[in-house]
């Protein structure tokens, strides 16, 4: 045996099991097709948010949230409605159960720290029982996804040093070893050497191969993202034909190949055409990955209109309900949508996901913290606003929509009717009252206290010329989560076609659906990806350990 478990995939989820396999005296090989400067995948380019449970962060911030809550919440997202829908219910029911219980003290006792002021994702726009966030738990981890990733990385260099883990980057896997019904080893090859910084495209060529043994392999490889062919093969039905044009919300090397490996080799893949994509993407200005995208994370002040200039339809603002607007821009005929706002609105409630956008809580700073929520715009917003391709900033509405046509090539928008409507939406709030849902959900949101204090702009007229100049921004569809995957067992075990599990075969992360082949159902809460990873992969860890000992 070359080691007692080979987990494959050093992201947030391979590092945790390994972490864990490695308390429990296991020896570990960790492999990754990527160089080491990718070590620990996705989870480094995020923004860090965690789903968390009446946390002491909500009850400081009189947030009244509950287990209960927090469940009906889940399921009024998931929809599950599939006979395959099992083992994710119950990995959503066990994860509920961790993020009001368990997962804080367990991520505090290894150092980790959250920003006090608790975010409202995913807000929802429906009734009681449907879909979204009925209160604030996005907890935003103090450094970011870094921030995230530090004490798991901490644990396995600690680790490493005793000579209990390996790391081999530039391995591929491109089979697994099966005997006497069990999995015991991977086969692939090694890929030349690459010097590429961190998430940028490495080169493909091989060097070499390998075969190595162990009593048991964890799979934590991620999702699809990356690889736009497959997240086409894999769309919905149900949302219409893929649209042609994506970006990418996450690198090259998240390509799905290896939950095609595990069902190769007899494991069951479900859901496959759950994913989780974003309507409000746009391109980078300076790209690390082919396509590469970031989303803006929005307040709910945005005037949102499709690409011939109508209104998106209550309840799809902004913030509110993502599969929800996807469905709908898929059915306008055009691939793009507008947010239209002005100076006032993006000053306050633009925020850009992920580390490098949010240098001050990545770096942990709290002189530029205490800046957000000023008169000044964020400086990574500011430069997206200068340098952006999907950017216009114009003076007057019909200059402004001048510009928009002239962007997309086509007088797809007709500036007076544009103008009509946005008239008709400040006649609302010039009232002080009004019927108008979008205005009465930026005075309802403003209830909050984070939300007034640095998130929600106050409830002004668009075309107030004090307020400009006018923005507009084309966003696009931005790839992301996998929400389907390997069916796996409570003990993170992959299951056959038969519902047997799969001897000395573990999945956790993505490639799992989070855990289960799709805990999250149709829809996610937000601040659940990372979780998922963490709490699968702590699954996974350990019962590996267990069934090695």
């Amino acid at each position: 045996m070359d080691a007692d478990v080979i987990v494959v995939g050093a992201g947030l989820a391979g590092l945790v099991a390994t972490a864990e396999l490695a308390d429990a005296g296991r020896r570990v090989l960790l492999l990754d097709q990527e160089p080491e400067a990718s070590l620990g995948g996705q989870a480094h380019w995020s923004f860090g948010g965690l789903f968390l449970v009446d946390s002491p962060e909500q009850r400081r911030l009189g947030v009244r949230d509950s287990h209960e809550l927090a469940w009906q919440d889940w399921l009024g997202t998931a929809g599950f409605d599939r006979d395959e829908d099992h083992w994710p219910r119950r990995w959503a029911e066990a994860y509920v159960d961790f993020a009001a219980t368990e997962k804080r003290s367990w991520l505090h006792s290894q150092g980790l720290r959250f920003f006090p002021l608790v975010q409202w994702a995913e807000r929802g726009g429906a009734l009681a029982t449907g879909h979204g966030n009925s209160v604030p738990r996005f907890h935003i981890t103090w450094g970011t996804g870094p921030g995230v990733l530090e004490p798991f990385l901490r644990r396995v260099r600690a680790a490493e040093e005793r000579g209990l883990v390996s790391i081999r980057c530039r391995h591929r896997v491109t089979g697994l070893s099966t005997s006497a019904g069990a999995v015991d080893g991977v086969r692939g090859e090694v890929l030349e050497p690459s010097d590429v910084s961190r998430g940028e495209p490495s080169s493909r060529a091989v060097a070499g191969e390998f075969d190595l043994r162990a009593q048991a392999v964890v799979v934590t490889s991620g999702g699809i993202g990356g690889n736009l062919p497959l997240v086409r093969e894999n769309w919905p039905s149900w949302l219409g034909a893929p649209p042609q044009r994506m970006i990418a919300g996450v690198p090259d090397h998240v390509d799905g190949l290896l939950q095609g490996v595990v069902g190769e080799t007899g494991g069951r893949i479900i859901n496959s055409d759950r994913m989780w994509h974003y309507t409000e993407g746009i391109r980078n200005y300076a790209p690390v990955w082919t396509e590469h995208g970031i989303r803006i994370l929005p307040g709910p002040s945005s005037f949102w209109i499709d690409a011939r200039g109508e209104r998106l339809p209550q309840p799809l603002f902004p913030g509110t309900d993502t599969l929800a607007t996807l469905a709908h821009i898929n059915r306008t005929g055009h691939e793009h949508t507008w947010f239209v706002l002005n100076r006032r609105i993006i000053t306050r409630e633009f925020a850009l996901s992920g580390s490098e956008q949010n240098p001050d809580l990545t770096g942990r700073s709290v002189g530029e913290v205490l800046r957000r929520g000023g008169e000044v715009t964020p400086p990574p917003v500011a430069e997206f606003v200068r340098r952006g391709s999907d950017f216009v900033t114009r003076r007057t509405l019909p200059e402004l929509v001048r510009g928009m046509n002239e962007l997309v090539g086509e007088d797809l928008i007709d500036p007076a009717r544009l103008e009509r409507d946005i008239r008709a939406r400040d006649r609302e709030v010039a009232s002080g009252l009004g019927k108008d849902a979008q205005v009465n959900l930026i005075r309802e949101a403003r209830r909050y206290p984070v939300d007034r204090m640095v998130r929600v702009a106050p409830p002004h007229e668009l075309l107030d010329p004090a307020a400009g100049p006018l923005i507009a921004v084309r966003l696009s569809l931005l790839t992301r989560k996998t929400l389907g995957g390997v069916e796996t067992d409570l003990d993170a075990r992959v299951l056959g076609e038969g519902g047997e599990p799969l001897p000395g075969l573990y999945a956790a992360g993505e490639v799992a659906g989070f855990g289960g082949g799709g805990m999250h159902g149709y829809r996610s809460l937000e601040g659940t990806f990372l979780g998922g990873c963490l709490f699968s992969g702590r699954t996974a860890g350990r019962a590996a350990a267990r069934a090695t000992a």
